[in-house]
C-alpha cells in the first residue's frame, strides 16, 4: 500500500492519555517505513535507469557526430567526384571536337585533290581527243586521197605529202573541245 503526502497530512491518530496510541503510531511508522522504501528503490531504479539512458544519449550523440561527419565527407567526396567526371566528360568532348575538325579538315584537302585531279584529267581528256580528231582528220585526208584517180594521184600526191603529217596541239592551249566537254 502506497501512502501519498496527502496521505500523511491527513492522518489522525488518536489521542491516550499520554499522547497518541502507541500500536497505531507505530503501525502507521511501519507503513511509512515501507512507503518510503518503495519509494527509494523505486527512485534508484529510475536512477539507474536514467544512467543508462544518458549513456544511451551520450552514445547516440556520439554516431549521430560520426554520421554526421561521415555524410559531410561522403558528400564532399561525390561533389569531387562529379567535378572529376564534368572535367572528364568536358576533355573527352574537346578531343572529339579537335579528332572531328581534323577529319574534316583532312577531307577538305582531300577534297580540294581530288579537284585538282579531275581538273586535270579533263584537261588530258581534251587534250587527247583534239589529237584524236587531229588523227581522224588526217586519216580521213588520206581515205580521200585514195580514193581519187591513179592519174591525179601521182601530182596531189606530192603536194598532200606534207599536209599528211598529223597535226600535234600545244600542250599550254586550250583546245576548243575542252570547253564544250568540259
Amino acid at each position: 500500500m502506497k501512502i501519498t503526502p496527502l496521505d500523511i497530512q491527513h492522518k489522525v491518530l488518536d489521542r491516550q492519555w499520554r499522547g497518541y496510541h502507541k500500536t497505531q503510531v507505530d503501525q502507521y511508522l511501519e507503513e511509512i517505513a515501507e512507503s518510503v522504501e518503495e519509494l527509494t528503490k523505486e527512485n534508484m531504479v529510475l536512477k539507474e535507469k536514467l544512467t543508462g539512458k544518458d549513456e544511451e544519449l551520450k552514445q547516440l550523440k556520439r554516431a549521430e557526430s560520426t554520421l554526421t561527419s561521415t555524410l559531410i565527407s561522403t558528400q564532399s567526396f561525390v561533389d569531387q567526384l562529379k567535378r572529376g567526371a564534368q572535367r572528364d566528360s568536358d576533355l573527352i568532348v574537346k578531343e572529339a571536337e579537335l579528332k572531328a575538325e581534323e577529319i574534316l579538315s583532312q577531307s577538305r584537302t582531300e577534297l580540294v585533290e581530288m579537284r585538282r585531279t579531275i581538273s586535270a584529267l579533263r584537261q588530258q581528256r581534251a587534250l587527247v581527243l583534239d589529237r584524236l580528231r587531229s588523227t581522224l582528220s588526217s586519216f580521213h585526208r588520206l581515205v580521200e586521197v585514195e580514193e581519187q584517180p591513179d592519174d591525179s594521184f601521182d601530182s596531189s600526191l606530192e603536194e598532200r605529202q606534207g599536209s599528211l603529217e598529223p597535226e600535234t596541239p600545244q600542250l599550254n592551249a586550250e583546245p576548243a573541245s575542252h570547253r564544250e566537254a568540259g
